[in-house]
């Protein structure tokens, strides 16, 4: 009873306001991007055809689906719960085996309300649940800056695994297909090749190294997602200028959300297993990785190069 229990999450901890702003949000994110991929300066127009239609087809589900589970004919009794587990299972068999005749319903959700963030390559599906949308990630009543560099930034992280060095590999159908011009696909992978050597130069343990290898795919996300984040913030301006605030500019707040959504503590034996098995970066360069590559960052913080972060420009990656 997932959905139920999850109805009654997203009821009491996410209210239909909240979720007007996080799709206004992602309205604001999916422009962002389709805008950048036009103007892309090293992808060829035919090759940016195919990632636009691609990226139309994206379904991007927020907080908790539209039309509720129906349980009324579920009987649950106080006084059994082997039973309970058994009709439960039932209710879910009845649910699913009802569709396999009909057509396929792009609103549903595989995953419940108060569960993790997903991204679905094949059906180019994107959900975020009410459940990972609470604070640090998203909070209805705080600053938009902020809200756009943590909850931005995660979901434009989703939106560019469709087009990391492994989701790019499938078309707007869901097929695996090269719908890459081949000097396209070459440019894509020098470029992911110097961001992966960055990364690699990253120790966050003596000894440690982080395997910008194995952590491609991520990194490409998390650049595209903060990347996004930043014009998403933009457009929601409206051309107005962003307020400061606690002496900090827009753009510093939505870097500092992203730093935010990213803080936490965990031990040394964690880091190593996660260095070698897990294709996330740590957290601190989750958050100074893509960071160092966006030029809005050295102007939002007046980096210089004598600074122990600057990066060169002509060394800065650009993918998305």
């Amino acid at each position: 009873m997932g959905f139920g229990v999850g109805q009654l999450y997203s009821a009491k901890y996410f209210p239909a306001e909240a979720k007007a702003k996080i799709q206004a949000l992602v309205t604001n994110l999916m422009a962002a991007y389709r805008s950048r991929i036009q103007k892309l300066d090293w992808m060829d127009d035919k090759t940016k055809e195919q990632a636009l239609q691609k990226l139309d087809t994206y379904t991007i589900k927020v907080g908790y689906p539209d039309h509720a589970r129906d349980y009324s004919k579920l009987v649950v009794r106080k006084d059994d719960l082997v039973g309970n587990v058994r009709r439960a299972a039932r209710a879910d068999w009845d649910f699913y085996s009802g569709r396999f005749n009909g057509p396929v319903d792009k609103t549903d959700w595989g995953m419940t309300p108060q569960t993790n963030d997903a991204y679905n390559g094949l059906l180019r599906d994107i959900v975020f649940p009410a459940g990972i949308l609470q604070p640090p990630i998203f909070d209805p009543n705080a600053d938009p800056a902020i809200n756009y560099g943590a909850a931005g930034g995660v979901i434009g992280h989703e939106l560019t695994h469709g087009f990391d060095d492994q989701g790019r590999k499938i078309d707007a159908s869901g097929a695996l297909r090269d719908w890459w011009l081949p000097k396209d696909a070459e440019t894509f992978k020098a470029r992911a090749e110097i961001l992966g050597k960055q990364y690699s130069q990253y120790e966050p343990l003596p000894g440690v190294k982080v395997n910008g290898e194995l952590a491609m795919g991520e990194n490409i996300a998390d650049l595209g997602g903060l990347t996004l984040a930043l014009d998403a913030y933009q457009r929601s301006l409206g051309g107005k200028p962003a307020p400061v605030l606690d002496g900090f500019t827009g753009e510093q707040r939505v870097f500092l959300g992203w730093a935010q959504a990213w803080r936490g503590k965990v031990s040394d034996d964690y880091v190593r297993k996660q260095v070698a098995s897990d294709p996330h970066s740590p957290r601190q360069f989750r958050v100074i990785g893509p960071a160092r590559n966006i030029d809005s960052w050295y102007e939002a913080f007046k980096v210089q190069a004598s600074d122990k972060m600057f990066v060169a420009p002509e060394n800065r990656v650009r993918i998305w």
